[in-house]
């Protein structure tokens, strides 16, 4: 046998003589692989197995515990830390009573920005105390504000 022929014997599938030399010869990559059905003899359903081409996920591996995050910024540098929490899908409770008003509202602005960039979501919960969470947590209800004078 030529090597041309081997090569066309290994890479090409050869089929019956009945079918036309244009359509007998698929490559092998194109072709689905060949299924066997068993032959059910039994009327009852039967629980087929799992397919191991389909991939089985741990329900653990995505429910990993949720975590709420204090935060009581002293420095506006501080609001890239809260940020990462927010990056890394936790939330965050921001209190900023023990800053300046103006860094204040460089990091409610900051924090804004992070979250809206992550879909996610930010409310006040108190007097100058704010929860920020991300797109992962979902945030119901709103806190009226209540003026004392």
């Amino acid at each position: 046998m030529s090597l041309k022929k081997r090569f066309e014997k290994l890479f090409w599938l050869e089929e019956e003589e009945t079918v036309t030399e244009s359509t007998s010869r698929q490559p092998i990559a194109n072709q689905p692989p060949a299924r066997k059905e068993p032959k059910n003899t039994n009327t009852k359903k039967q629980v087929s197995e799992p397919n191991p081409s389909t991939p089985v996920i741990s329900l653990q591996s995505i429910q990993k515990s949720s975590k709420v995050i204090l935060v009581e910024p002293r420095a506006y540098a501080e609001a890239q830390d809260i940020a990462e929490h927010l990056k890394n899908k936790r939330s965050v409770v921001v209190n900023l009573q023990r800053i300046d008003r103006d860094q204040g509202f460089r990091i409610i602005d900051f924090l804004s920005g992070t979250v809206y960039a992550l879909g996610g979501d930010i409310q006040r919960v108190g007097t100058d105390i704010f929860l920020c969470a991300p797109d992962n947590v979902e945030v119901a209800g709103s806190i009226t504000e209540y003026l004392s004078e």
